[in-house]
């Protein structure tokens, strides 16, 4: 039986509905055909061993329920003209996917080899989950996609950002059963409180419960319909269902459901915009139950697969070796009518693409699939607009965060026609100091306000949910079709998106093998809150590991910033949101710090990546260094440069050599990273053989794994976060990790040749001021004066 509820059924002519069925069955067909055979793809002869791939892999289950919907899509999308892109959730439904944009034209026209006839179609079989070939998923590799499907819990975040400020664009988005278990789309079916029915496209949610997962059943599949009713109507969704497994009741149910739910999205789109009503809509969802593995075997070998678990991935698996398998395989695919479906050439016949849009509206075909089609180039205006004066090193301090928000609160202003640049975070804009946004557009909101709150607008575009997924998902869609953001966090709960930035990392990375892929803005995340400054909220705030994570993944991708005040902050900003195809990670202060260059230094400062800071050490020119300070971040850089001072002071015979490091991946070999320094520049800046004390605003193993294969390796002491936090003063958190001032001197006199004895007194003094701290801070709760009143040139 086959439902639509509280809707009479669109009512589809003979020929409508013929046609539907065709590509349907045609799609179905070539789905399966990809998981199963190596040759033969039209069965023009009886089915042999030698036909059938060595090792099958791919995913039935999920594959009918998604060949229906985009079949559906392509009939509401040539009828009523719409722009539409489908983020397909399911995590293996690669075969449906690429059978679909094979039919419509779109595959041939990307993939020119895998022509729209047999020996098309023989391609096609062979190259999927094949060596050589395409990979099981909705890849990059697949025409309309923006989402891999392997890693499930993101379309629907993806679908949200890709909606926002595309007000004529529909995004469908099916949603697998299984996938909607899963944290992260959980919290997305409340995206629905952020979309604006005037500036931003529609999203159409279609939960596809088939029942199962690899082995068990599904939440969602079992709830009394009443119960996910309830659920859904309480994330703001009104339920429209469709239920059955026969195909010409469900073909109905489906259009009549498409109708009524596209119908009700003008309703509420035409109200926002043309008669101004401001309450929130309760937008469609579409509950699709099909069976698992539908219209494939119905039984193997004694036990029920269609519509079981035992759909889910390759139904008969014994096809080379089982000669029932075989017969059972052969009389599965004939069932589709293959010769109804494509002609004698092997192109698909005309009822199979009677329902087929024509052009860019092809679901594999629409340019917000590749998004750097679209993408323009983000208005970025003159950083000395916002750069703070510097006469001096060290003379003068200012917030960087707070700084870096007057600058985006221009690219805010001058997008604001535009509307393509968003900020997104986890209820933290004002609290990492970029409030500043605000005067520019708000934030978005469609749910109640009340008198108290602030900055709330129903058109913002700035994002903020207590929900790092959903940020993350918003961002990464927004990108993908062809926009431009930032990401602003905490750094110790960015971890919370680590799997979903290496899935994004992947697809940048497979993206750029593809020349018709064009490149799009990059992933520009700031982590601001960080480990040095959480000395208030305590050892649960506190974790700088986000960057090793990052630096663990494809090099050609990844990038990662650390100015050390706020005009090389701006520097970096300007330059990441400039980049494309990249994920920038960027890691600055928004606590004062000190002002140490000028915007035009900062500028050349940051080109470089990695320099002397020549006003800062004690080299005179005439010999080598004796010990070089290597500092990166903000607060290690204010601890070298104290550590620096201290050394001038009592070790003036000494030459010292300051080296600031921006960009982390400088320090690897030019061979391992486009930014990397040959060793030949890495020997004459660090030296090949003086000791170099190195404070790091991360983990310090971090900088031993990035530069072990240098000369000077073995001279390389790193001083780092420890894992050691709690709550306590600013300078306390540096002192229990061994980054502070004191013990960096005392690691100088420790490694330069000839200070053990010479020193001995400069490193008890040195000794003396840390527990001078320990007791200090027990009995004040604030840091010892020298360490709150120093700035440098003081002497102190």
């Amino acid at each position: 039986m086959s439902k639509v509820e509280h809707q009479d059924a669109t009512v589809l002519t003979d020929d409508e509905l013929r046609a539907l069925d065709a590509h349907w069955r045609a799609a179905n067909y070539l789905a399966a055909g990809q998981i199963y055979l190596l040759a033969n793809p039209l069965l023009r002869e009886p089915l042999r061993p030698e036909h059938i791939k060595p090792r099958l892999l791919g995913h039935w289950g999920t594959s009918p329920g998604l060949n229906l919907v985009y079949t559906h899509l392509n009939r509401v999308i040539g009828k009523r003209g719409l722009d539409a892109l489908c983020v397909w959730g399911p995590g293996h439904g690669g075969p449906s996917i690429v059978a679909n944009s094979w039919l419509e034209g779109t595959y041939t026209e990307t993939w020119p080899d895998v022509t729209r006839d047999e020996p098309g179609m023989a391609k096609l079989f062979r190259q999927f989950s094949f060596p050589g070939g395409i990979p099981s998923h909705v890849a990059p590799e697949t025409p309309g996609s923006i989402h891999e499907g392997g890693e499930l819990g993101y379309s629907l975040a993806h679908a949200y950002g890709a909606a926002l400020d595309n007000p004529s664009l529909l995004v469908a988005c099916v949603i697998g059963d299984g996938e909607a278990e899963t944290g992260p789309l959980a919290a997305s079916w409340h995206s629905n409180k952020f979309l604006d029915p005037v500036h931003d496209g529609a999203v159409l949610p279609i939960l596809h419960l088939n029942g199962y997962k690899i082995a068990n059943p599904t939440v969602l599949s079992r709830l009394p319909e009443p119960e996910l009713d309830a659920l859904l109507r309480g994330y703001g969704h009104e339920p429209i269902h469709v239920t059955g497994d026969d195909p010409a009741a469900v073909h109905r149910a489906m259009a009549a459901a498409l109708d009524r739910a596209l119908d009700r999205i003008a309703v509420m789109q035409r109200t926002a915009r043309e008669d101004g009503v401001a309450e929130r809509v309760h937008w469609p969802v579409i509950v699709l139950r099909t069976p698992k593995g539908w219209t494939g075997p119905a039984e193997v070998d004694g036990d029920p697969v269609e519509g079981t678990w035992r759909a889910h991935q390759v139904p008969l698996a014994g096809v080379r070796d089982n000669p029932d398998h075989l017969r059972q395989l052969e009389a599965w695919l004939r069932s589709y009518r293959p010769e109804e479906l494509f002609g004698d050439d092997g192109r698909p016949a005309a009822d199979v693409l009677a329902c087929v849009p024509a052009g860019t509206r092809r679901l594999g075909a629409t340019p917000h699939a590749n998004g750097g089609l679209l993408v323009r180039d983000l208005p970025i205006p003159s950083l000395d607009r916002f750069a703070v004066p510097v006469d001096k090193p060290g003379a003068t301090r200012h917030e960087p965060t707070r700084v870096l928000g007057d600058l985006l609160e221009q690219v805010m202003k001058d997008t604001t026609r535009r509307r393509d640049f968003r900020i997104v975070g986890p209820d933290e804009t004002a609290s990492n100091r970029l409030q500043a946004v605000y005067g520019a557009t708000g934030k978005a909101w469609q749910a109640k306000t009340l008198p108290v709150d602030e900055h709330l607008d129903r058109h913002g575009r700035v994002m903020e949910i207590l929900s790092e997924h959903c940020c993350q998902g918003w961002l990464e869609g927004y990108l993908l079709t062809g926009r431009h953001g930032l990401f602003s966090c905490y750094e110790a709960f960015v971890h919370i998106v680590d799997s979903m930035v290496n899935q994004h990392i992947k697809w940048l990375r497979t993206s750029r093998e593809l020349p018709w892929r064009a490149p799009i803005a990059s992933l520009n995340y700031l982590l601001t809150s960080h480990v040095w400054r959480q000395d208030h909220n305590g050892f649960s705030h506190q974790d700088p590991g986000f960057v090793d994570h990052v630096l663990n993944k494809s090099p050609e991708v990844v990038r990662v910033y650390l100015p050390p005040d706020a005009n090389t902050l701006l520097s970096v900003a300007d330059h990441v949101l400039r980049s494309r195809d990249y994920v920038n990670v960027v890691v600055a202060g928004k606590q004062p710090c000190f002002d140490w260059l000028s915007m035009d230094q900062a500028r050349v400062h940051c080109a470089r990546g990695a320099g002397i800071w020549e006003w800062a050490g004690t080299e005179d020119g005439t010999r080598e260094p004796d010990v070089v300070l290597a500092c990166a971040g903000d607060v290690p850089t204010q601890e070298v440069l104290a550590a620096a001072q201290l050394l001038r002071r009592h070790l003036p015979q000494l030459a010292v050599r300051v080296v600031n490091v921006v960009d982390m991946t400088r320090l690897m070999p030019r061979d391992e990273h486009p930014h990397g320094m040959t060793d030949f520049e890495f020997d004459g800046l660090f030296t090949p053989d003086r000791p170099v004390i190195f404070a790091y605003h991360g983990y310090p193993w971090l900088i031993h794994r990035l530069a072990y294969r240098r000369a000077g390796h073995r001279n390389l002491h790193v001083r780092g976060y420890k894992e050691s936090g709690t709550t306590t003063t600013p300078f306390d958190m540096v002192v229990r990790n061994d980054l502070d001032r004191y013990r960096l001197v005392m690691d100088v006199i420790d490694r330069v040749p000839g200070l053990a004895v010479k020193a001995a007194p400069v490193r008890q003094t040195m000794e003396d001021a840390r527990t001078r701290h320990q007791a200090w801070i027990r009995a004040y709760g604030t840091d010892l004066p020298e360490v709150e009143e120093w700035a440098w040139g003081t002497g102190a």
